[in-house]
């Protein structure tokens, strides 16, 4: 059967039905056989078979988004900045860590103050997420127990006045708690980010801020807000850094 340029076969169609997903397809009026439709076209009638609420539902999301950002306090963000200049210009580390979408905030942390926010203030953050070394946490885990998987990379690392970042929905994940309660003890500054559950990590932290919501999502997303916060406020004010 020949086909035309888009892939179709040419022939009288049997039924002009419409299709889930694509929107209606039409073929063009014919009036004798022999004139029969070279293209089969799609309207733009997309949606036609809409979940019910479906709308409702992402407005609803979109509302509680906006009240989780709007519970980042201001001046705790600040704060932080303040804290990443001091240890920009003394040289210490800074340490971010977390769990799942925490684990993966953590790592765009790293790498947007370690690339982006350094490439513009001319001097380069020394920032490590402990969750990108697969192998040694691994290891840390087979050996010793999950919950050793960031405070065994602190034990190497980490140094008086170096900075240790927490990143938790619950604040009670137990390696993160772990790595806090080792980072306080050894003199490093602690920062929480957490839910609005708080947690163990509220608790031990020197400074925390809390997220207003419980739903996972939105408080990753707030706090993704907030590290991006950390590391703009670099590369939109490279003055900052001096």
């Amino acid at each position: 059967m020949p086909l035309d340029f888009e892939g179709l076969p040419r022939g009288k169609p049997s039924s002009l039905t419409p299709l889930p997903f694509f929107g209606h397809i039409y073929c063009e009026s014919i009036r004798h056989p022999e004139e029969l439709p070279t293209r089969i076209l799609l309207t733009d009638h997309l949606g036609w078979f809409m979940i019910p609420g479906m709308n409702q539902w992402i407005a609803d999301y979109i509302k509680s988004q906006k009240a989780a950002h709007d519970s980042i306090p201001v001046d705790a963000v600040a704060q932080i900045i303040e804290k990443l200049r001091a240890a920009l210009k003394e040289g210490r580390h800074v340490f971010a860590f977390g769990n799942g979408g925490s684990a993966a905030n953590s790592s765009h942390f790293a790498t947007d103050l370690g690339k982006g926010a350094s490439d513009k203030t001319g001097k380069r953050f020394r920032v490590l997420s402990l969750t990108d070394n697969v192998s040694w946490m691994t290891a840390l885990g087979n050996d010793y127990s999950y919950e050793d998987i960031f405070v065994g990379q602190l034990q190497n690392y980490g140094e008086r006045g170096d900075i240790a970042l927490g990143i938790s929905v619950s604040g009670n994940s137990p390696n993160c708690v772990k790595a806090l309660e080792w980072a306080k003890k050894n003199g490093l500054r602690t920062i929480a980010l957490v839910g609005a559950k708080r947690g163990r990590m509220a608790e031990i932290a020197e400074q925390v801020i809390v997220i207003n919501d419980t739903h996972y999502g939105r408080v990753e997303d707030a706090q993704m807000g907030i590290c991006h916060m950390l590391c703009y406020a670099f590369m939109e004010h490279p003055e900052w850094a001096k």
